[in-house]
């Protein structure tokens, strides 16, 4: 699963909406969820966006007719696991220690931030 490419503002925009609706979904209703939201996107805009997220894998098409269908590969948990996994790799060597001592040293972390990890740690 973690092969998935990271998604763009737009993709992740795209797919939160995608998320939230019940599968499968239309390019059309997805238009007419962007344009109640004042985003008023092109067919083939939607279109490009759709099919680079069936290339990253994190959706699946079918078609039905001239009518293509689209349902999430992952579910938004998976994808923030694995974003989280691509960060940690990138930026902490792996090493939740790391990030946590960086959001420690960064004083990114009040006192009842810390108290809340404690009680956490301590329940696993």
């Amino acid at each position: 699963m973690s092969k998935i490419q990271k998604l763009s503002d737009t993709e992740l925009e795209l797919m939160e909406a995608i998320w939230v609706s019940t599968p499968p979904v239309t390019s059309t209703e997805l238009l007419n969820m962007f344009a109640q939201k004042g985003r008023d996107w092109k067919a083939q805009t939607i279109s490009t966006f759709l099919s680079r997220l069936v290339d990253k894998g994190v959706l699946t098409v079918t078609r039905h007719g001239r009518l293509n269908k689209y349902v999430p590969s992952i579910s938004p948990e998976e994808y923030k696991l694995i974003e989280a996994q691509h960060v940690l790799d990138g930026l902490y060597q792996g090493s939740v220690k790391n990030l946590i001592s960086a959001m420690y040293d960064g004083d990114k972390l009040s006192d009842q931030d810390i108290d809340e990890l404690k009680q956490w740690f301590s329940e696993k």
